[in-house]
């Protein structure tokens, strides 16, 4: 047999064939070495050292592998957008000789959005970018509402039987009042107060005492605003429907004389309002943290910009939609205070309030009454004319002589003839208290304000929020009236003012001043 082999043995035969095949077989199972393999490994292990062979993990392959893909989609990524640009954004191309005419009209529509953007960025690129934000805002807005589910469940809103007095306007609309006080033949001082937003009749002076009002002689009567409550809508509402809708409430309820108007954050647009174009029956205004159109034509740069720096992103996107396209605000109003359950009040205001749970209570019950009706139309009307034109400016309600006429004719006419003059705006006090931790109307306003109407007190508070002033503060409610009212005289007794004409002539001048 080794002569037909050739006179190898066994051993030389499996060495030629690994040398062959380059195979390197595994030592045998019964645990003996063959050196001949063991010197193939030895040989084959310096040669990958010398070449630098070094074998790949699985993990570098897959890493290679999705390097090698990425490319591969980035290449194929700009030979799309080469063939897009080459075909349909082309000037020539049909798709963009289609779209030219519409989107130029489009452009000239919109341009008075190009406004709001700095001078030194361009709208073709600014306004994408804002309008992606502001969709994926919404995207995340949604988000967390739903979120919101997975929280302990808010309070439900609770719609309570209808509780208030009604009258009835020349127009057949019905108004909802409240009143408080002391009667209105015993009452030295008639005080209308009008609500602010997300509010209603019920609000008044948050947490007055009936006593402090008997003291002062005060009559305080609250109303629904058109739709809140229980006051019917007004198809058609402004400011100067709202100052006669308080004239009207006025002569309904036997205010003879003239009367003071208190307004509080929002609700002081109808008192401002009430002075501009009824006046005569006024007989001063009490205003808290009033708000004022950001939008005014005389504020300056300064003042305009030192108001809105203080306010949310939120809020100034409330007053951009309020006023372009007030519409879109009933998404909103239903997303939140319509939704049918109570939010969290730090949603909505910044508060510096001691008392929390009684003014959760309180706040509770105001927003159930003023939401009774469950339209957002009145919300989205009341949002609007916050921002839109008054039809009047606060300069207005500063005293000036105006004399009728104006041009040539006049002129030649006020030679040979007297000219008539007349006193207008508001000659009447009007006290403003503002809180200088306000970040809801901001102090900025107040101090516009201040310069506008020089004749207007201002009493500005450290330390104090929106709300703490004005809210469930007994010290802080007699220190309004003391100023308002001076010494606290208590109710008219009827017998002594029909015999006493004096009497009746102080009243009367302590009103007026």
């Amino acid at each position: 047999m080794s002569e037909v082999r050739g006179g190898r043995t066994w051993q030389e035969e499996l060495a030629s064939l690994v040398e062959d095949t380059g195979i390197i077989y595994p030592s045998n199972q019964i645990g003996v070495t063959n050196p001949i393999i063991e010197t193939r490994k030895l040989q084959i292990n310096s040669f990958e050292q010398e070449e630098g062979i070094v074998s790949e993990s699985l993990k570098d392959q897959v890493k290679g592998f999705m390097k090698a893909w990425g490319e591969l989609l980035v290449e194929l990524a700009k030979g799309c957008r080469d063939i897009v640009l080459q075909n349909i954004v082309n000037e020539e191309s049909f798709v963009v000789q289609r779209l030219r005419g519409p989107c130029s009209k489009a452009q000239r529509r919109l341009r008075f959005l190009n406004e709001y953007l700095p001078e030194d960025k361009d709208p073709v690129h600014a306004w994408p970018v804002i309008l992606f934000v502001f969709f994926l805002a919404l995207a995340v807005m949604n988000v967390n509402i739903r979120q919101g589910s997975s929280l302990p469940l808010a309070k439900k809103v609770y719609i309570h039987p209808p509780s208030a007095t009604h009258i009835q306007l020349p127009d057949g609309r019905h108004m909802a009042y409240h009143e408080l006080g002391v009667s209105a033949d015993k009452a030295r001082y008639s005080l209308i107060a009008p609500h602010s937003f997300l509010s209603s009749r019920l609000a008044g002076i948050p947490g007055i005492k009936t006593s402090l009002l008997a003291d002062f002689g005060v009559r305080l009567i609250t109303y629904d605003l058109p739709g809140f409550g229980e006051s019917d809508p007004h198809p058609n509402r402004d400011l100067n429907s709202s100052a006669l809708d308080m004239l009207f409430l006025a002569n309904a309820v036997h205010i003879n004389d003239k009367f003071w108007v208190l307004g509080f954050s929002g609700g002081s647009m109808h008192a401002w309002a009430a002075l501009r174009y009824i006046p005569d029956r006024i007989a001063g205004a009490a205003l808290f943290a009033p708000l004022v159109n950001p939008y005014e034509s005389g504020m300056t740069k300064e003042e305009r910009s030192s108001t809105w720096e203080k306010w949310t992103s939120r809020r100034k996107l409330m007053f951009f939609l309020a006023r372009k396209f007030p519409k879109l605000l009933s998404y909103f109003y239903r997303q939140s205070f319509l939704s049918g359950k109570h939010g969290q009040i730090d949603n909505w205001f910044s508060l510096s309030l001691g008392r929390r749970p009684v003014f959760e209570e309180f706040w509770h019950r105001d927003v159930e009454e003023s939401i009774r009706q469950w339209n957002t139309k009145p919300f989205v009307e009341e949002a609007a004319l916050q921002v839109n034109n008054w039809g009047f400016s606060l300069a207005d309600l500063q005293v000036q002589k105006k004399c009728n006429g104006k041009g040539i004719l006049p002129w030649l006419k006020s030679i040979y003839t007297r000219v008539d003059c007349e006193l207008m705006g508001f000659s009447g006090p009007i006290h403003i208290w503002q809180g200088l931790d306000d970040q809801v109307n901001p102090p900025s306003l107040t101090e516009f304000v201040g310069r506008i109407l020089p004749g207007a007190i201002l009493h500005k508070l450290p330390d104090e929020g929106h709300f703490s002033y004005f809210y469930f503060c007994d010290e802080c409610h007699r220190e309004i009236f003391s100023l308002l009212f001076g010494k606290p005289q208590g109710p008219l007794d009827k017998t002594v003012q029909t015999l006493s004409t004096p009497v009746e002539r102080n009243v009367e001048d302590r009103t007026s001043l």
